[in-house]
């Protein structure tokens, strides 16, 4: 939860313009993972990371989005 909070209290402070950066930025990131997966099968968040660059969090972060998404 306190992530949570935080993103809230950065969201509150934030240039629009950066934020609608960001927005932008992890959509393309979504994207090269969706690119990944129908290429290289499933990938667990290690694998992902370095295909991508990311940290293992960041991976995993973003295969849970996609996961909820997709559901």
């Amino acid at each position: 939860m306190d992530k949570v909070v935080q993103s809230e209290q950065l969201r509150a402070i934030a240039d629009p313009d950066l934020l609608v950066l960001f927005e932008d930025w992890l959509e393309e990131l979504e994207g090269e993972v969706v690119v990944l997966l129908k290429t290289h099968g499933p990938l667990d968040s290690k694998e992902l990371a370095d295909k991508l660059g990311l940290s293992v969090r960041g991976a995993r972060f973003l295969l849970s989005k996609l996961e909820r998404l997709a559901s």
